[in-house]
């Protein structure tokens, strides 16, 4: 079988952060407090709800027992609405299209929640592509932890695989399955290019599938 190509979603495939600062921005309101900014609610993204919600509170000094509480919000405001405001970054799915056709199989590995995760796919049209998709939630274990990763192309009934990703816990989750990473350097990273472990680096889908192609 071919060699797999497992893809993030926030920041990778979907720019997402809008629906994402919607749904905390909401819980902020129903705790009368400020809501935040993109750029800010960008920088909460990564690590998964629970991780994203614990920086929102400490931003607003927001005491910790409230956590749990105010996670369940969080997830629930987003499941609402998690592809309202979402837009496929350019090229995507043409690229996915021509993964596909040369025989590769698809998954998805990502901190977002796998229903919020499958639900998104579905609104774009994308989950026919996809044999394989782990969340957040999937597993005990959240990227960086390569647990995930190594479930998804598992899945997939493959043993090589590709990793393609945006940011540094992407970045981390691939070095630590022992995998190739194709860096997307658009979406959420907060560090230079040139300081994230990468095998290799675009800023445009249309280049991916022969970016694929050299890594195999």
């Amino acid at each position: 079988m071919k060699t797999a190509i497992v893809f993030d979603l926030d920041g990778t495939l979907i720019d997402s952060a809008p629906d994402i600062q919607a749904a905390i921005n909401n819980v902020m309101r129903d705790v009368a407090t400020d809501p935040f900014d993109l750029p800010t609610v960008v920088s909460f993204i990564g690590n998964g709800v629970p991780k994203l919600v614990e920086r929102a509170m400490q931003k607003r000094a927001i005491p910790e027992y409230r956590h749990a509480e105010l996670t369940q919000m969080m997830l629930e405001f987003y499941d609402a609405n998690p592809a309202t405001l979402t837009r496929l970054y350019p090229n995507v799915q043409n690229a996915l299209l021509a993964l596909k056709q040369r025989g590769h199989p698809l998954g998805i590995c990502t901190n977002k929640p796998e229903e919020a995760a499958r639900k998104i796919l579905s609104a774009f049209g994308l989950d026919e592509f996809f044999g394989a998709v782990v969340g957040g939630d999937s597993l005990p274990q959240r990227k960086p932890d390569p647990a995930p990763l190594h479930d998804t192309y598992q899945k997939l009934g493959t043993t090589s695989c590709i990793y393609v990703g945006d940011s540094e816990v992407d970045a981390e989750t691939a070095q630590r399955a022992g995998l190739s990473f194709a860096l997307f350097s658009k979406g959420y990273r907060k560090t230079p290019v040139e300081k994230i472990y990468n095998t290799s680096v675009f800023d445009d889908f249309a280049e991916l599938p022969i970016i694929i192609e050299t890594l195999v």
